[in-house]
């Protein structure tokens, strides 16, 4: 068993779009129109036939109460895996991505939490080797 596809709930599918693309850097694999919404998966550039994140709608009225807290509280939606926090820190910041929490070392590894603007938190997580 393998992790096919994860979703993050965004507020905007256009949005969510250009930042994941050209801010983050991700490719599109999919954008399929669906009615009022859009089927739309990105991949990492360094793992185009890996796990797709799904840029999924917020419409379902579970969704922005769950978010609202989310971000109240500090905790991150997702994880991204990066070999350098501090690198991918100053690249983001440069493009002017938020961090509500600056690279931290935690023991065995390295995090920061930026706003995807699309309402969610995410987390870079750096393993130490």
């Amino acid at each position: 068993m393998r992790l096919h596809q994860m979703s993050v709930m965004v507020d905007d599918q256009d949005r969510a779009l250009q930042f994941y693309t050209d801010v983050l850097g991700f490719q599109v694999r999919h954008d399929i129109p669906m009615g009022e919404a859009r089927w739309i998966t990105v991949v990492s550039p360094e793992d185009p036939d890996g796990t797709e994140l799904v840029l999924e709608p917020s419409g379902h009225p579970a969704v922005p109460p769950f978010k609202e807290a989310l971000v109240a509280d500090g905790i991150p939606f997702a994880s991204f895996a990066v070999d350098d926090v501090a690198a991918q820190h100053e690249r983001l910041t440069a493009r002017g991505v938020e961090f509500t929490q600056p690279p931290m070392d935690i023991g065995p590894a390295i995090m920061a939490v930026f706003d995807d603007t699309c309402g969610n938190l995410i987390q870079l997580l750096e393993h130490k080797r």
